[in-house]
C-alpha cells in the first residue's frame, strides 16, 4: 500500500498546484526544476517520496512542448527515486485535436504522448475535459477525465439566465453543448462550419436551430485562436441573436484571440484556470472558474481508494 499523499508542480501552472494543495490541506512538495543554458532540463527531488502517492501537476501549457518534456523527466525522477505510484496530473492535455490519421502522411500526436507519459513511467493520468473522447483509449494505464461542466454550469445557473439557447460551434461539439444545455434546461442549436486546410481558419455558413430574438450560451473544449468563436457569433448575429455569452473550458488564447474576443463584444466570457492566463490576455468580461476544487477533490478519491465518477453523481 502506497504511504502518504504528495503533489509536485513543474513550472508549467505552479498557481494551480498550491490551490489544489490547499484544497487537500497539504504543503505542495518540494522539488527543483529549471534548464541549463544548453535548453536540458533538470529535475531533482528536494524530499523522500520513496512509496508515496505522487501527483505531478503539470497542465501542457506554452511553451508546450517544454512543459511537455518537463513532465516526462519528473515522473521519470520519481519512478527512479521510488515513488509507489505516479499520477500525471494534466488539466489540459494539448495534441488533442491530433487524435486521428485524417489525411495522408500524418501522425497521431495525442496517442505519441500517451505513449511517452507510460515509458516514462506513469502509472495513471488525471485529466479534464480532452477535446476527444477516444483519447483515454490511447492509453494503456487508467484515466480519469474530469469534467468542468460542473463548476461551469452552477457559475450559470448562478447568473438566472433567461431566454438562453446553448450554441455548439460546429457539429463536433454538439454532446458537449447538449449536456450543457441539459444542465441550464435551455434549447440547443448547432452551427455548422467548414475548416480551411490546416490554417487554424474556419467558416460558418448556417445555424441549425432557431436563435431570432434569443440569447445564445456559444460552449467549446478550448479557445485557441477564437477564429471559431468570432465566426459563431458572426453567424449568430446574421440569425438575429441579442445577448451573446462564450464558454470556453480551455483558455489556450494563442495569437490573435485577445483581440478577436475583444472585437466580438461579447457579454461575458468563461474560461477555467486549467492554464495560466497572463494579465495582459485578462479582458475585462472574462469570468475565471477555478478547478483547483475539482482536482483537489479527485487526487484525494484517486489516494483513498474511493471513486472518481461519484464527484459527478
Amino acid at each position: 500500500m502506497y504511504s502518504d499523499l504528495a503533489c509536485f508542480s513543474g513550472r508549467a501552472h505552479p498557481e494551480l498546484a498550491r490551490a489544489i494543495c490547499e484544497r487537500l490541506c497539504i504543503p505542495l512538495g518540494d522539488v527543483d526544476v529549471f534548464e541549463f543554458s544548453n535548453e536540458n532540463i533538470f529535475v531533482q527531488y528536494r524530499e523522500n517520496i520513496r512509496m508515496r502517492d505522487v501527483f505531478l501537476i503539470q497542465p501542457f501549457a506554452r511553451p508546450v512542448n517544454t512543459s511537455i518534456m518537463e513532465l516526462l523527466i519528473m515522473i521519470d525522477a520519481a519512478r527512479r527515486a521510488s515513488a509507489g505510484r505516479i499520477t500525471a496530473v494534466i488539466p489540459y492535455y494539448a495534441y488533442g485535436r491530433s487524435d486521428k490519421k485524417d489525411q495522408p502522411r500524418v501522425p497521431i500526436t495525442a496517442r505519441l504522448v500517451a505513449n511517452l507519459l507510460e515509458t516514462a513511467g506513469a502509472d495513471r493520468v488525471l485529466t479534464m475535459n480532452l477535446h476527444a473522447g477516444q483519447i483515454q483509449g490511447f492509453f494503456n494505464v487508467p484515466v480519469d477525465e474530469l469534467n468542468a461542466l460542473y463548476p461551469v454550469s452552477a457559475y450559470l445557473r448562478s447568473l438566472g439566465l433567461e431566454n438562453y439557447t446553448v450554441v455548439a460551434p460546429d457539429v463536433g461539439d454538439e454532446k458537449r453543448a447538449r449536456d450543457m444545455a441539459a444542465r441550464l434546461d435551455a434549447p440547443l442549436a448547432i452551427i455548422e462550419k467548414r475548416r480551411i486546410g490546416n490554417t487554424g481558419r474556419a467558416e460558418a455558413v448556417n445555424v441549425i436551430g432557431d436563435v431570432r430574438g434569443r440569447n445564445v450560451l456559444i460552449i467549446d473544449d478550448e479557445i485557441d485562436t477564437a477564429g471559431t468563436m468570432a465566426e459563431a457569433v458572426r453567424i449568430l448575429r446574421e440569425h438575429g441573436c441579442r445577448d451573446v455569452m462564450i464558454v470556453g473550458y480551455h483558455a489556450v488564447l494563442s495569437g490573435p484571440a485577445v483581440d478577436r474576443l475583444r472585437e466580438a463584444a461579447v457579454r461575458e466570457i468563461v474560461v477555467t484556470d486549467s492554464l495560466p492566463i497572463p494579465p495582459e490576455k485578462r479582458l475585462p468580461n472574462m469570468t475565471i472558474i477555478p478547478v483547483a476544487p475539482l482536482f483537489g477533490d479527485a487526487i484525494s478519491r484517486i489516494h483513498s481508494g474511493q471513486s472518481v465518477g461519484a464527484l459527478f453523481q
